[in-house]
């Protein structure tokens, strides 16, 4: 069933969406991103970046809202208040919670369920991340659980069968094969959006990939974060 990516840049989509079920950043771009593919009548190549976190922001446990271990140092740990604060303030704009994790969350199984989707059942796309996102960020889902991602897999109406298989061997291999090869090709986090080898990092791009998308008529749009003029959700 599987077979590696040609390039993490090229795709017979028109759009490739890079995101992690983990990042606060992708969940609030999730539904305008999805608004987007549904209103242009499209099918964007959705593909998942599992962020390596301690690499760049260290690491840090929490029980019951308390840190109870940690090796960050001030500065990570105010880039990240200020990262949740933005994020928050636009996931409450969609009317979705969004909780800070209480630990760094292993993605890869949610994330390789993307793969899993795009090959199997690539109409419920939708279904699937709408499934997994909000409840993960009211901390109502384990998604390091096979089960537990089996279970939204089913209900976003996508057969699970065969996925546990599928995430150990082949997926694990296209999953790690591709994060192997994004940071060489400059996609280092989510969302990224890609097109005709062009890499924007964050949902302020996406009035400029509709722009792009629709054909590049007139001059293009500034990057924004609220509602467009002809309604469609903030960015």
């Amino acid at each position: 069933m599987t077979s590696a990516f040609a390039s993490p840049i090229t795709s017979d989509a028109p759009l490739i969406v890079y995101i992690d079920i983990k990042s606060p950043f992708a969940f609030v771009a999730i539904r305008p991103t999805l608004a987007l593919e549904a209103e242009l009548g499209l099918q964007f190549d959705w593909r998942p970046l599992t962020l390596d976190i301690p690499s760049y922001l260290g690491s840090a446990r929490k029980e019951k809202g308390k840190v109870v271990k940690s090796n960050r140092s001030a500065s990570q740990w105010t880039m990240i208040k200020y990262g949740y604060a933005d994020a928050r303030r636009y996931a409450e704009k969609q009317g979705l919670m969004l909780k800070g994790t209480e630990k760094i969350w292993d993605s890869s199984i949610a994330n390789i369920a993307i793969l899993w989707v795009a090959q199997t059942a690539r109409d419920k796309m939708a279904a699937y991340l709408n499934i997994v996102y909000p409840p993960f960020w009211r901390r109502e889902l384990d998604i390091e659980n096979i089960s537990v991602v089996e279970t939204c897999l089913s209900d976003a109406g996508v057969d699970p069968a065969g996925f546990d298989m599928f995430q150990k061997g082949e997926g694990r291999k296209l999953h790690d094969a591709l994060q192997r090869q994004l940071h060489p090709h400059g996609i280092y986090g989510v969302p990224t959006y890609v097109f005709d080898s062009h890499i924007l990092f964050g949902r302020e791009h996406l009035p400029y990939v509709r722009w792009h998308l629709q054909g590049r008529q007139g001059t293009a749009p500034d990057i924004a974060y609220g509602p467009t003029e002809d309604g469609l959700p903030p960015c």
